[in-house]
């Protein structure tokens, strides 16, 4: 059973967020097409600050800009950014009112509107929102018209709107282990800031970032 995301329950710190996150559901209208996605695969991520353990993989690892404002906000919005100037990348704002934090949704498996994220995509099959940039692709959400959005209150933006619905009780089984594609000791066991539902047909696959695998502690 699931239950419509409270604020209060996004406002402890993204690395104790980000677990809970996994078999929720995240539902968007968007020009009035709607799709639903089961979260089978996120990545917590720290702001300057934020936590015991600096994140050097955090875009707010530096402080607020104007790119990362969303992060600095109230839990419950979403944070919309683009990645490599193409993807739009999906983050759920996580920690207090002021405290920088996200969590990355990695990848999901589309429950309801298929034939919209494959229209979307051009893709079929469980790779569909396989990965952040197809995540965000086949959700319908855009940067920069949706960043921001709230999906506690539903409230519309842009032409959108977007609602998380949380696990009554979270899921029992939970991997984890390094964030994928991150730079450096941020994408290394240093940092097992990654969270997937184990032997889940739609979770990406691994892969280092630049530098990482000769950064990883032994």
């Amino acid at each position: 059973m699931l239950h419509p995301a409270e604020r209060d329950e996004l406002a402890e710190l993204p690395l104790q967020v980000a677990p809970r996150l996994l078999g929720a559901h995240l539902e968007t209208v968007v020009d009035g097409q709607s799709v639903l996605l089961r979260l089978t695969e996120v990545e917590a991520y720290h702001g300057r600050g934020t936590g015991d353990l600096p994140d050097p993989g955090s875009h707010a690892r530096m402080g607020p800009t104007a790119r990362n404002a969303t992060m600095w906000g109230e839990p419950g919005h979403l944070y919309v950014y683009l990645s490599h100037g193409i993807h739009s990348c999906v983050n759920v704002v996580c920690g207090p009112d002021g405290v920088a934090g996200g969590v990355l949704l990695r990848a999901a498996e589309v429950m309801v509107g298929t034939e919209i994220a494959e229209k979307r995509s051009g893709r079929r099959g469980r790779d569909l929102a396989r990965g952040p940039g197809r995540l965000g692709q086949v959700s319908g959400l855009r940067y920069p018209l949706h960043d921001g959005i709230d999906a506690v209150s539903g409230e519309s933006r842009q032409g959108a709107v977007a609602r998380l619905l949380l696990p009554d009780v979270p899921l029992a089984e939970v991997a984890s282990g390094p964030r994928v594609g991150v730079a450096g000791v941020a994408g290394t066991a240093a940092f097992p800031w990654r969270f997937w539902i184990p032997d889940d047909r739609t979770v990406s696959p691994f892969r280092w970032g630049r530098g990482a695998a000769d950064a990883s502690p032994n």
